[in-house]
């Protein structure tokens, strides 16, 4: 039975994992503990899937409740893809932030899967990488 909760302490060894058993763990900084570490640790708003105690599936993102929420990562073990835990963990993120919009940058191998239950693509997102590449 899979259970979903918010997790304000999550491991970092547990994010790690969940990050390297999906397909977010080819762009990820998994090779980078520290990284992981604050990644987790600076997020203000993670919701978890969990068989027993197993981590499954995990929503991290980084929110002000009320304007934007930025949906960085949804990551799911990929035992448990095509089950609609990921749809439940989106539910969930926008019910704890229900004024705010939603913004998430899909991975290659999932942007098919955002209009299919229900989002909006939106076509102006820009990336800065370096501050060296302002001109």
């Amino acid at each position: 039975m899979i259970t979903y909760q918010i997790e304000n302490n999550l491991s970092p060894e547990e994010f790690k994992d969940v990050l390297i058993k999906s397909t977010l763990g080819e762009r990820r900084p998994v090779e980078d503990f520290e990284r992981i570490k604050s990644m987790v640790e600076n997020a203000n708003l993670i919701i978890s899937a969990r068989d027993g105690n197993k981590l499954v599936r995990v929503a991290r993102s980084v929110t002000d409740f009320v304007y934007c929420t930025y949906l960085s990562d949804l990551a799911v073990d990929d035992e448990y893809q095509k089950k609609g835990i990921g749809k439940e963990l989106i539910r969930l993120t926008k019910k704890e932030t229900p004024k705010a919009i939603t913004i998430l940058l899909a991975a290659p191998k999932a942007e098919g899967y955002y209009p299919h239950i229900g989002m909006t693509k939106h076509n102006a997102c820009f990336l800065l990488a370096d501050e060296t590449d302002l001109k």
